[in-house]
């Protein structure tokens, strides 16, 4: 594999009836509001796609995830094993390191009025590729859809800005359980000294990648819940089709550059 491949691999959020007794629930509102929370959640799938980059193939991916969040503040650690990681491993320590990123999230989020806000930083450990960090901000508004814009800035291996616009939606089923469906759009712009090149091997800027999703939300109890998730992600221009397809783990000479991957998830709060 290409260097260029290799630092592409470098390669993105969950919380009243006569006076004395309202003030007492009032109370213990607040007090509950200000508690700390803590979720974690471990997903199996069928493959890694990150940004429509082809990050693992023909192997299962097991995705953990912990955030701690208290006050608007949150701290997130994400990992990455892929049981078969030998397409892209470079040494024989490579090959046997199957578990190959961790990433650290620290953000903060704030609502003003029916618009959500949040900022945050992402620093990317990974293996074999180098390690890289972005910067983010992100506006959802609260009505039909959720609109999200969210804007990522890389000032390190891949520097270069990334944005994207969301909609989701959640229907009821049955009870608790919801159909959760969503699709995203985005829009790579990358610096000059990204390894994101156009064919020609000028800077990359175009429209990028698009995902659309299908998935069920099912609360086992109160604490833990179970979501399965099929997605499709795909490019949005030719260009785009290219730098997939140049970093594709491709078998036999075949490039890819769409792809459709699903799993579960199982997640805990406290």
């Amino acid at each position: 594999m290409s260097e260029v491949a290799k630092k592409l691999l470098v390669g993105v959020a969950a919380t009243g009836v006569c006076l004395s007794m309202l003030s007492g629930l009032a109370f213990a509102a607040a007090a509950e509001e200000d508690k700390p929370t803590a979720n974690l959640t471990v997903g199996a799938y069928s493959q890694y796609i990150w940004r429509g980059f082809e990050l693992s193939k023909d192997s299962v991916v097991v995705q953990p995830s912990m955030t701690v969040a208290y006050k608007g503040f949150s701290a997130n650690l994400w990992g990455n094993l892929d049981t078969n990681n030998n397409q892209y491993a470079t040494t024989a320590a490579d090959e046997t390191n199957k578990w190959n990123e961790t990433d650290m999230t620290l953000a903060y989020g704030w609502d003003m009025g029916p618009v959500a806000f949040s900022v945050g930083y992402i620093y990317y450990a990974l293996n074999p590729s180098n390690d890289t960090q972005e910067f983010f901000a992100s506006a959802a508004l609260n009505t039909l859809l959720k609109p999200t814009l969210t804007v990522y800035r890389d000032t390190d291996s891949a520097p270069g800005w990334y944005t994207t616009l969301g909609v989701s939606h959640s229907f009821p089923v049955k009870d608790d359980i919801t159909l959760d469906l969503g699709a995203q759009v985005s829009y790579l712009k990358a610096s000059a000294s990204s390894p994101y090149k156009e064919a020609d091997g000028s800077k990359y800027s175009n429209f990028h990648d698009g995902v659309v999703s299908v998935g069920l939300t099912v609360p086992v109890n109160k604490y833990i819940t179970v979501a399965p998730k099929v997605s499709y992600s795909f490019p949005l221009s030719n260009d785009a089709k290219d730098l997939l397809n140049s970093t594709s783990l491709d078998t036999f000479g075949k490039a890819d550059n769409s792809f459709v991957y699903g799993g579960v998830s199982v997640s805990m709060a406290f």
